[in-house]
């Protein structure tokens, strides 16, 4: 079973930042696979954030974080990452990774004054 394990997610204030990370068990192949950020609000659908390529040279965001997060990756750490600034309330939610058929469990964002 393939584990993806979120972590970096936190109670922040509007207009603050986070990073958020996602690594990858040793032995999964994760420099294969397109990679992910998802956000699920209260309420809402999961929602697509930020995806970025194998290799990490392509990146693509969703219009609501276009400018603000930046989706990296460390294939030689086997981690994901999403640099989130200018943090809004509406960017509230539990953020997953995904790569493949594969996801973590979650991390919790919370922005609030």
């Amino acid at each position: 079973q393939v584990q993806l394990v979120e972590s970096g997610g936190g109670l922040v204030q509007p207009g603050g930042s986070l990073r958020l990370s996602c690594a990858a068990a040793s032995g999964f192949t994760f420099s294969q696979y397109i990679a992910k950020w998802y956000r699920q609000a209260p309420g809402k659908e999961r929602e697509l954030v930020a995806t970025i390529s194998a290799a990490g040279g392509s990146t693509d965001y969703a219009h609501s974080v276009l400018g603000r997060f930046t989706i990296s990756r460390d294939n030689a750490k086997n981690t994901l990452y999403l640099q989130m600034n200018s943090l809004k309330p509406v960017d509230t939610g539990v953020y997953y990774c995904n790569a493949g058929i594969y996801w973590g469990q979650g991390t919790q964002v919370t922005v609030s004054s």
